[in-house]
């Protein structure tokens, strides 16, 4: 019999949500509110320190560059090596070296050679830590409410986010970009702690491979093997390049010479933040049956950014137009991930994301590097509008293959040792959450 007390608990917390989701889900909060203040007050800081756009154009790809350089490496770690302390360990690399590069700035001594260094370092730790956290949520959640359990874990992400660049913006135009830089190291060592109680009992132990090269082998087998995936990850290698160079570089130029700022600019960030946790909210009432047909569909307004810095459209329009991009993106991101732990088999969720990230940011060091020759070379309007143009070109090729049109939804089996209901009873309270869930 279903006691009284019982009742509260499960309804503060459903089935899918465990330990481990929940420890990951209040790190990531951390990480991204301290994480998109310091992409802004990186770029103020070039630009104090006497840089131009070119040179923040540099220290943003010193830190994509190695990240970039280290990514298959660190997925063949994170599915040998316990996930979560790999997790802790690139925290904090991350932590040390945002530290320093705060302190830095708040000297008057900061160089662009040692910003570009400190990033790099920054940058390598991500690469380790990105396909072990992908890889660590997908082990975190079961097949039926998988889908649900992601557009919650990005939407709290992605709160944490918005409220993050809206703070950090006002807080660069405010009190300077060396204090946000000091805020995003002390965040990275709370979750950093937040992490080390991760739990991966749960996980089979790993079989005992080749070594490092046979393990990337067999991600890259399976990697390709998938026409969905590698055509999608070329796809967001253009997408994601051509979208970094207009935030990291042309942004804030356009801002600082049109807009007013860096407040303006970081609420303009905010505003994307803002659209991603509506996009995660739908998410967790839309279940599209055509999974990466609606999530492509949903990339083609990630072109309306850049087009708007290319007119450029007032502040308020602007933000509108960020919105709507974000909430748009965030419909294909929880698409994605649901792929991902739909189809790729637990024990190589680390390697193939890491494919999935490297593929996806390869070719952002080079597009943030070119931003300010492209400027000085073609002007920055028409170099915005061709980023628009890029965008468009790349996703409607993607919806020329198959595989993206016709992948459709289905619940993949609990895996063995994956955390199960806590009881008959709880698994009815989760599905009593409403049919609007289960929609698609």
């Amino acid at each position: 019999m279903t006691s009284a007390a019982d009742l509260p608990r499960r309804s503060r917390r459903p089935s899918w949500a465990g330990r481990n989701y929940t420890l990951l889900t209040a790190a990531a909060v951390v990480t991204n509110l301290g994480g998109q203040g310091a992409l802004i007050a990186s770029a103020f800081a070039v630009l104090e320190a006497g840089g131009d756009g070119g040179d923040v154009g540099l220290v943003a790809a010193a830190r994509t560059l190695p990240l970039v350089l280290f990514l298959l490496i660190g997925g063949a770690v994170a599915d040998r090596l316990p996930r979560h302390r790999v997790m802790v360990a690139a925290n904090a690399l991350n932590c040390v070296s945002q530290a320093v590069f705060a302190f830095l700035v708040l000297s008057g001594e900061a160089r662009l050679w040692q910003m570009m260094l400190l990033s790099a370092l920054g940058g390598t730790g991500q690469a380790f830590f990105n396909p072990a956290a992908e890889g660590m949520l997908m082990s975190s959640v079961r097949g039926e409410q998988a889908s649900r359990a992601f557009a919650m874990f990005r939407m709290a992400m992605q709160g944490a986010g918005l409220g993050g660049a809206a703070l950090g913006g006002a807080l660069v135009a405010v009190i300077g970009p060396g204090w946000v830089l000091a805020v995003d190291a002390v965040a990275f060592a709370v979750a950093g702690a937040l992490r080390s109680f991760l739990d991966v009992s749960h996980i089979p132990p790993r079989e005992q491979g080749g070594g490092l090269l046979a393990d990337l082998r067999d991600g890259w087998h399976e990697f390709v093997g998938r026409p969905w995936l590698w055509t999608i990850v070329a796809q967001f290698s253009v997408v994601v390049a051509v979208v970094s160079a207009a935030d990291a570089v042309y942004g804030p130029l356009v801002a600082r010479d049109s807009l007013g700022g860096a407040g303006p600019w970081g609420l303009a960030l905010g505003a994307f933040g803002a659209g991603t946790v509506g996009g995660a909210l739908l998410m967790t009432r839309w279940k599209p049956r055509r999974l990466l047909l609606a999530g492509t569909l949903c990339v083609f307004p990630l072109a309306a950014p850049s087009a708007a810095l290319a007119v450029p459209l007032p502040v308020g329009p602007l933000y509108a137009v960020m919105f709507v991009s974000g909430l748009a993106i965030e419909v294909f991101g929880v698409s994605w991930m649901t792929a991902l732990h739909q189809e790729i088999p637990e024990d190589k969720l680390s390697r193939v994301s890491a494919y999935d990230w490297f593929g996806s940011i390869a070719m952002v060091p080079l597009a943030t590097a070119l931003a300010g020759p492209a400027e000085q070379a073609f002007g920055r309007t028409p170099a915005l509008w061709g980023c628009a143009t890029l965008v468009v070109v790349v996703t409607a090729a993607v919806l020329c293959v198959p595989d993206v049109r016709n992948l459709t939804r289905r619940t993949r089996p609990v895996a063995q040792g994956a955390p199960a209901a806590e009881s008959a009873a709880e698994q009815a309270s989760a599905d009593a959450e409403g049919p609007a869930g289960r929609l698609g």
